[in-house]
């Protein structure tokens, strides 16, 4: 395992080159310019465009934008924001992160534990009234966007029942209950519908007949047979949910005035704030490359048959 998990690590370093490779050309091949960000109502005189162009780098080609970009980021150094001029990229990520990570492992929390509760259900009791019902709001669940149903859960929880005061802001507890409940939802039907399908497999197998004809109680059954088989499917879509969910949903942290990672790169992209697109990118892609080697060791634990070549 320790070659296996050495190896992995240093693929990271292609990966993480690659992606901030595509990811810089498509960022400033992009139309607009942080000169003229979207919603501007006066545009700069053109020696003003010029002289900030001068103090980003911008005036330079690409390819060496790129190489400058890429050197301070080995140095940890992702650049100042050009629409937070008094921050730092860093700054930045370090003020919005905890707040996305605490909402993003709530909802989490919610959408592991109530994901695989309701796909080991649905799978035991196989084309019942639970079973229907499930599989029915999982494909629900998959079907809306989470901006979609965040906008669904205001009008209903705060303009239609009126049970929550607020929209916007993380003023007391119950504020998160919302933006954590749009986010969870999702990954919760996700997680659902590979936990059913899987458990529904691994009950066919023949060992699980076999362990039934030993005379095993179906609780034992499910909880030592069949679960640790059928948690394999589930735990590898579990990665890219972790890295999404954990560094923020844009539109989510927008709609309810979250100031977390996401919202700011909401309006990084508006502003064209290209080191700040970069910055969150990469966290992304930091956190996403992490999970998956995270998930890839985890199959291991779970099953002892699986080696690592």
């Amino acid at each position: 395992m320790l070659r296996y998990f050495l190896y992995r690590l240093l693929w990271i370093i292609p990966t993480l080159l690659g992606m901030s490779l595509i990811l810089f050309t498509l960022a400033h091949l992009t139309p607009g310019s942080p000169l003229e960000p979207l919603g501007a109502v006066n545009a700069l005189p053109p020696e003003a465009q010029k002289n900030l162009a001068h103090a980003f780098g911008l005036d330079k080609p690409i390819w060496q934008q790129y190489l400058i970009f890429l050197w301070k980021a080995l140095h940890l150094d992702l650049g100042a924001s050009y629409s937070q001029t008094t921050r730092s990229v860093l700054e930045v990520i370090e003020s919005g992160l905890p707040v996305s990570v605490t909402i993003g492992a709530i909802a989490l929390s919610l959408a592991i534990l109530g994901g695989i509760g309701l796909g080991i259900v649905a799978a035991v009791n196989q084309n019942g009234p639970f079973d229907y019902i499930t599989t029915f709001m999982a494909m629900l669940g998959v079907a809306f966007p989470n901006f979609l149903l965040a906008i669904l859960l205001i009008l209903v929880f705060v303009l239609g029942l009126h049970w929550l005061p607020h929209v916007r802001g993380l003023r007391e507890p119950r504020d998160y209950i919302l933006p954590v409940v749009a986010l969870g939802l999702g990954p919760m039907a996700v997680i659902a519908r590979y936990t059913r399908s899987s458990i529904i497999d691994v009950i066919r197998s023949d060992y699980v007949r076999t362990a039934r004809a030993k005379g095993l109680s179906e609780r034992r059954v499910v909880l030592v047979h069949v679960l640790k088989n059928g948690l394999i499917p589930p735990i590898t879509v579990m990665g890219p949910l972790l890295a999404a969910v954990l560094t923020g949903s844009p539109f989510v942290e927008y709609l309810f005035g979250v100031p977390g990672v996401g919202r700011y790169f909401l309006t990084s992209i508006q502003n064209r704030d290209y080191p700040l697109i970069m910055g969150v990118f990469l966290l992304y892609g930091v956190f996403l490359v992490s999970m998956n080697l995270i998930v890839d060791l985890a199959y291991g634990v779970i099953d002892p048959r699986i080696r690592y070549g």
